[in-house]
């Protein structure tokens, strides 16, 4: 697919734009087109990736400003996918950026949670080159280590003749992430039977429209005042509009119960009371206890009966072993004990409010209701536009 069909399909054609498209009519696909040009390109790449030097030098010499938020979200991605892209990929940027004869400013989109294990108030300041979490292994980050692990880990892969998937379990065992939807998909699939998390950790989350409009008022506000320098703003609700691990889980089995999922047969999949395991040792004693003595069973009499129960057994094993590791995977999230500070994030909703009485550019916390929000927003979105 070329850029220029990537940007019709996934731009200009998305339900994201539904109400400009009933506003403006046709003219809005061709006023937007002729706004905004598409370059191939690839950011896990030196000079992203364009290869055509014209190009290039017409951008250098063209863009006053930039907006970097390419990254892979999947929490579980290949550890070499995830570097390229979301390390070496912001470096490219930076790189690209110092030619840029026009340049006013750069963008950078980050998730809060780069701050790791962090207990307390968490504040907005941006890490010094080479700075690690408290905590870590080593004092130093070296980005080009990592890449040389990365890369060495790769190669011996490729030696030994690795499959794609071993490769690919390989590189993810070297990064672990994953999203909260997916513990909302799995509770309404029947998959997942209990939470585990801190029933009293504070999650910090944020509608994307939100992180978009203190995007748009960070740029507008920096290239009018012509201010220099590196600012940091969370744009998330810890601090001011505090959401418990406790009540999502409430607001996930209220949804669910008037809204179930389907099963390959059409049938309604019934949810369960949400039974929370609030630390890791309770979660690894109730796998032992209630799910391994069966499993057990079940590996003996499939060997009795000469492998008949064999996808039964592999269906079960999968199962608790993707509750394992999902638990394993949320864990630094679900007993997270941080709290973000959003000082300088206030500060720039004061000053756009103070410029401007008639700018709708909302992205303060406070004024979501979450029930309201996750009941007939997020859970329905993600059911629309993910699930089906």
């Amino acid at each position: 697919m070329t850029s220029e069909q990537r940007l019709q399909e996934e731009v200009v054609d998305s339900e994201l734009f539904r109400v400009l498209k009933e506003e403006y009519g046709e003219s809005f696909g061709s006023g937007l087109l002729s706004k905004v040009i598409p370059v191939s390109g690839d950011v896990s790449l030196e000079n992203l990736g364009i290869v055509d030097p014209e190009v290039r030098e017409n951008m250098w010499r063209e863009i006053d400003i930039i907006v970097n938020s390419a990254a892979t979200t999947k929490f579980d991605e290949r550890y070499d996918v995830a570097l390229r892209i979301n390390a070496l990929g912001a470096l490219h940027v930076r790189n690209f950026a110092s030619k840029c004869s026009k340049l006013e400013m750069i963008l950078q989109v980050s998730t809060a949670f780069v701050h790791g294990t962090r207990v307390g108030l968490i504040p907005e300041k941006p890490f010094h080159m080479g700075e690690t979490l408290d905590g870590s292994k080593i004092s130093y980050l070296d980005i080009n280590e990592e890449k040389k692990i990365m890369e060495e880990k790769l190669s011996k892969l490729q030696t030994q003749k690795a499959t794609e998937k071993e490769i690919t379990r390989a590189m993810k065992d070297l990064g672990i992430e994953r999203t909260l939807d997916s513990i909302f998909v799995a509770y309404g699939q029947g998959k997942l039977k209990f939470f585990v998390g801190d029933p009293d950790s504070t999650l910090d989350m944020i509608p994307g429209d939100m992180v978009v409009n203190c995007m748009i008022a960070a740029i507008g506000s920096h290239s009018s005042d012509h201010q220099h320098g590196l600012f940091v703003y969370h744009v998330g609700s810890s601090r001011r509009n505090p959401l418990k691990f406790e009540e999502l889980k409430w607001l996930m089995h209220r949804y669910l119960t008037k809204h179930p999922m389907l099963d390959s047969r059409g049938k309604p999949i019934r949810v369960g009371q949400p039974k929370t395991l609030n630390t890791m040792a309770s979660f690894h004693k109730y796998i032992a206890t209630h799910y391994l003595p069966l499993l057990q069973i079940l590996k003996l009499i499939n060997m009795m009966f000469c492998n008949h129960f064999e996808s039964q057994y592999t269906n079960m094993r999968r199962r608790i072993n993707s509750a394992v590791r999902l638990a394993e995977l949320y864990k630094p999230y679900l007993f997270f004990q941080g709290i973000f500070d959003d000082v300088n994030s206030e500060n720039l909703r004061r000053t756009i409010r103070e410029s401007n009485k008639n700018v709708v550019l909302n992205f303060d916390p406070k004024c979501i209701q979450w029930e309201e929000y996750f009941v007939n927003t997020h859970f329905q979105g993600l059911i629309k536009y993910v699930l089906e």
